[in-house]
């Protein structure tokens, strides 16, 4: 990925943020000689290992836990938050108009080895937690408990458990860091404005402090 120092994202916090608010990761590995990508929900648990382990499962009709068998290095791709931005939107533009359009983002790449666990405990606890983290904000919250059990077991029997034991974490914000500062607040006001609050505040969050370079 091509990361300029000034997008280069190396805070933890943000990271991880980035992983848990967006957890639909795309899973990348070579398979028989080419690339190939499934788009999986993992479970994040930064304290296992030294960077942190990414659990999933998949449906044990996919290739992949058989094509991609324990220790195989693979790629999880992660992205937050992302829209186009106008150069309308630069007050500089309207100056000077040498502004091009551009698209802001944050992404994640977790690099890491690739662990199956055909495990019918192990995928039945894995599914458990996220039920219960997913299903948290509905008014009555599923629970495995409300369907049959044999209906269950056959659809705990039809998935397999993958995990990831992540060797690097990459992360890129690119925020309009490169741009003005009043540049980059009008951007992030419209950016809220227009509904992509997350954004907004993700480019609020990059701004210099007051008394940094930040002053109005």
């Amino acid at each position: 990925m091509y990361n300029p120092p000034h997008f280069a994202e190396t805070r933890p916090e943000v990271l991880h943020r980035i992983i848990r608010e967006h957890p639909l990761g795309t899973l990348v590995r070579v398979d028989d000689g080419a690339l190939d990508a499934d788009h999986v929900p993992f479970e994040f648990d930064p304290a296992v290992g030294p960077l942190g382990l990414l659990s999933a499962h998949v449906a044990r009709a996919n290739p992949l836990w058989q094509r991609c068998p324990t220790g195989t290095p693979v790629l999880v791709i992660f992205r937050g938050a992302a829209h186009y931005v106008s150069p309308n939107w630069y007050p500089s533009k309207q100056e000077t108009h040498r502004q091009v359009p551009t698209w802001n983002y944050e992404v994640v790449h977790a690099h890491g080895t690739l662990t199956v666990r055909d495990d019918a405990r192990h995928v039945r606890a894995l599914v458990a937690r996220l039920t219960r983290h997913h299903d948290a904000g509905e008014p009555r919250p599923w629970k495995m408990g409300e369907a049959p059990p044999d209906y269950i077991d056959t659809m705990l029997r039809n998935i397999v458990g993958i995990e990831v034991s992540i060797t690097a974490l990459v992360g890129k914000s690119k925020l309009s860091q490169n741009k003005e500062l009043r540049d980059r607040r009008t951007a992030a006001d419209t950016l809220a404005g227009r509904g992509q609050r997350a954004l907004a505040e993700a480019m609020r969050a990059a701004l210099p402090p007051l008394g940094d370079g930040g002053a109005p």
